[in-house]
């Protein structure tokens, strides 16, 4: 797998606008590696590390989704990729708002899975600083543990241990100031449904059917506001639908990049 400035990427082609990969919190691009690895087609697929993951946790601006936004759009420059098909899960989708807000001709279709377009609420906001605040002092992932099993279906602890091994090394390898400093860029997060709602290209909303973090409701209020969209759900996943059911995601990803194309 080629990596360049943040952008690992799985397949290269010229057959059209490129499919990004955004991951969500606290993982980094490898909650995608199944997902690319059931994708059809030629075209080019990459994924980006976003600010605070490994390797990417030093000399850190104030935390911002803006600051990912940009990095990404410097970074998918960077390696020659000037339009594309974007797709976030989670902190990932937020991302791609805030890159659809801040460089939009970058944008050619848009991926929002297991996310939602709205801020925090208070209650949320708080949550985040005191854990952001809890991982700086004791220096470890410990206080983002519990979500680990909350971002899964309940079934899939049960039916799939060993995915919750996978996930749970993904945490760990996570350096906790990076874990710190997203939380405090999410929690600053504006609202971007109106930004959603102006955009004109191909949009399809996934989401797990047993996502509890992001469910369904929050899913239905994005398919609201959008324009060229498709709502789907995926079976027997929670809020990390890419990593427990990659073949549907994969097959939802890739009839937006069909849409796209058309």
């Amino acid at each position: 797998m080629e990596t360049f400035a943040g952008v690992h990427t799985y397949r290269t082609g010229t057959d059209g606008p490129a499919l990004v990969l955004l991951h969500g919190f606290p993982y980094d691009h490898r909650m995608w590696d199944a997902v690319a690895a059931e994708l059809p087609g030629t075209g080019t697929v990459v994924a980006v590390d976003l600010p605070g993951t490994p390797g990417r946790a030093t000399d850190l601006p104030g935390p911002s989704l803006e600051v990912s936004a940009d990095a990404v759009a410097g970074a998918l420059r960077s390696a020659g990729i000037t339009r594309a098909v974007v797709a976030g899960l989670s902190m990932g989708g937020y991302v791609a708002l805030a890159l659809l807000d801040r460089h939009p001709s970058l944008v050619a279709g848009l991926g929002l899975v297991d996310t939602r377009s709205t801020g925090d609420t208070e209650q949320a906001r708080a949550n985040r600083l005191r854990v952001a605040d809890e991982v700086e002092h004791s220096g470890t992932v410990d206080p983002v543990r519990g979500g680990i099993r909350a971002a899964l279906a309940p079934s899939t602890p049960l039916g799939r241990p060993e995915l919750v091994d996978v996930v749970t090394t993904w945490v760990e390898e996570q350096p906790p100031v990076g874990v710190a400093w997203a939380q405090r860029a999410m929690a600053a997060r504006p609202d971007r449904t109106d930004v959603l709602g102006a955009f004109a290209g191909p949009v399809s909303v996934v989401v797990g059917a047993e996502d509890s973090l992001t469910p369904i409701d929050e899913a239905e209020h994005m398919v609201a506001v959008a324009h060229d969209v498709r709502l789907v759900v995926v079976p027997a996943a929670g809020h990390l639908s890419a990593v427990e059911q990659p073949e549907e995601v994969a097959e939802a990803l890739a009839d937006l990049v069909a849409r796209v194309h058309a």
